[in-house]
């Protein structure tokens, strides 16, 4: 009996998986799919590249994709950090849905500061996830994953040919950056001095090169610019003698930001040199804020880890020749949850069993509109701050406290759960959220407020309640 019951549970799961990533006959011939490219760089902030406004970073490579493409001005990470984020645009679901709010525990930070007991986080994404390298399989796509991965131990469990460097890790660790790798799945035996930004990238060409022949998908999330700070020593002297502007000023973080954007130029050199320029999709995007003690996000508020729009506002570049216009912009909010549903409509592939939170943006691709709709975001833990000083967040201690925000139009509202505070700005005319405008617009507050309860009824999406016993209203920031 308990053999039996063990095989019932096996073909169970295989029926249940089957059906959660099934596909339907394709329709796109196949010379017409599109080959595509997801670059997402690890904490780089909204302004660290040129096209964005940064006169200190040197980034021309990257800057080169807009002309080509559409930039959009209001694009946001589904999260405001690594693991959540990646999560989003993988499962093309939100975090109520999936449950990683964070990186690790739930309870981060002092408990005596914590007037709630978290929401449990869930680590990983379960193996029944259909993820975006599922979707591209079943359509035929070679997948191959180079970088941080950090929603489970192997990308290639869950959808990916191939794994260069990724893991559960969020960080290559002490001195992660030049070879030795601490471990990183596939990147052994590297040279004496290799740099791990180089060997990725190198390894994504050598992938694109074997895979010409069949539409290919590429998903190359290098670890920089994360902690920790390590730069070529040729370049950081460059960047010593150069004079740093608004904020931008640290010559190793530079240098990162420099040699990210060199092998993104290799890498579109070896697109261009093998004629799949035009049948090729690139996604340019970040995953989440930069660190503001590292480099400054102003005018937007607060950085990786908060609500505030420094947190989750990120740009997007899309290049696709023949579909998208050169040149071009759009204003229209969008998430990284987009991607899926985005892909689904272009591969012609459809997904049962698995909810989707985000839109097809094709038709703003199409230089079309798409409808108008809230988007949300739901942190129901804490995550302490990094500096108190420079976060600049809603108070020293914690880069967010348990909450939840809604935005639609230009308007965005955060309800926190601890004190039911409620922050409402209008980013159209104050894009850095310093002015509350909840006490001279109740109504919008309300409206705003009903929509956000209304989503985190429909999504179950928890929310602390339990008082924390740890909890010491007088204990204060000065007194550790």
């Amino acid at each position: 009996m308990k053999t039996s019951s063990h095989s019932k549970a096996f073909v169970f799961f295989i029926l249940f998986f089957s059906a959660s990533c099934q596909s339907v006959q394709q329709h796109v011939p196949h010379s017409q799919k599109p080959n595509v490219i997801f670059i997402n760089v690890d904490d780089l902030g909204y302004q660290d590249v040129g096209f964005m406004g940064s006169q200190y970073y040197e980034t021309p490579n990257i800057d080169r994709l807009p002309a080509e493409g559409m930039v959009f001005t209001r694009g946001y990470a589904g999260a405001a950090n690594c693991a959540p984020s990646r999560a989003c645009l993988l499962s093309g679901q939100n975090t109520p849905r999936h449950g990683i709010y964070t990186v690790g525990n739930s309870d981060r930070g002092d408990a005596r500061t914590r007037q709630l007991i978290p929401v449990r986080n869930t680590l990983y994404l379960p193996d029944t996830t259909c993820t975006l390298g599922d979707l591209f399989k079943k359509a035929g796509y070679a997948t191959g994953a180079f970088g941080k991965w950090h929603v489970s131990e192997d990308p290639s469990q869950q959808g990916f040919d191939v794994n260069y460097g990724g893991n559960q890790r969020g960080n290559p660790g002490k001195n992660g950056y030049i070879s030795p790798y601490n471990n990183l799945p596939n990147l052994e035996n590297a040279p004496a001095g290799e740099w791990l930004t180089d060997r990725l990238a190198a390894e994504a060409i050598r992938f694109i090169k074997s895979s010409r022949d069949k539409p290919f998908f590429l998903y190359l999330t290098y670890y920089a610019v994360h902690t920790p700070l390590m730069g070529k020593e040729e370049l950081v002297a460059k960047y010593e003698k150069k004079a740093g502007s608004g904020g931008q000023e640290n010559p190793i973080y530079a240098v990162m930001v420099e040699n990210v954007d060199t092998n993104i130029g290799l890498l579109m050199k070896t697109i261009d040199e093998l004629g799949l320029r035009e049948n090729t999709l690139i996604v340019f995007t970040l995953d989440n804020g930069g660190i503001r003690a590292i480099s400054s996000q102003h005018p937007l508020r607060a950085g990786k880890g908060s609500y505030y729009e420094g947190g989750i506002r990120v740009p997007y570049i899309i290049r696709w020749p023949g579909l998208v216009k050169a040149n071009s912009r759009s204003d229209v909010p969008i998430v990284n949850l987009d991607f899926f549903p985005t892909f689904m409509d272009i591969l012609k592939v459809q997904v049962s069993e698995q909810v989707l939170d985000g839109a097809s943006i094709v038709p703003l691709l199409e230089g079309k509109q798409i409808a108008n709709r809230p988007l949300f975001w739901h942190f129901p833990i804490y995550l302490e701050a990094y500096s108190p000083k420079e976060d600049n967040g809603r108070d020293p201690l914690f880069r967010t406290r348990p909450g939840s925000v809604v935005m639609l139009d230009n308007w965005k509202l955060h309800q926190y759960f601890e004190d039911g505070g409620i922050e409402l700005y209008y980013l159209n005319e104050d894009v850095g959220e310093r002015h509350n405008l909840v006490d001279s617009y109740p109504e919008k507050a309300n409206e705003l407020l009903a929509v956000l309860e209304n989503w985190r009824a429909k999504t179950n999406a928890p929310i602390p309640t339990v008082k924390n016993p740890q909890f010491d209203t007088e204990f204060h920031l000065t007194d550790r």
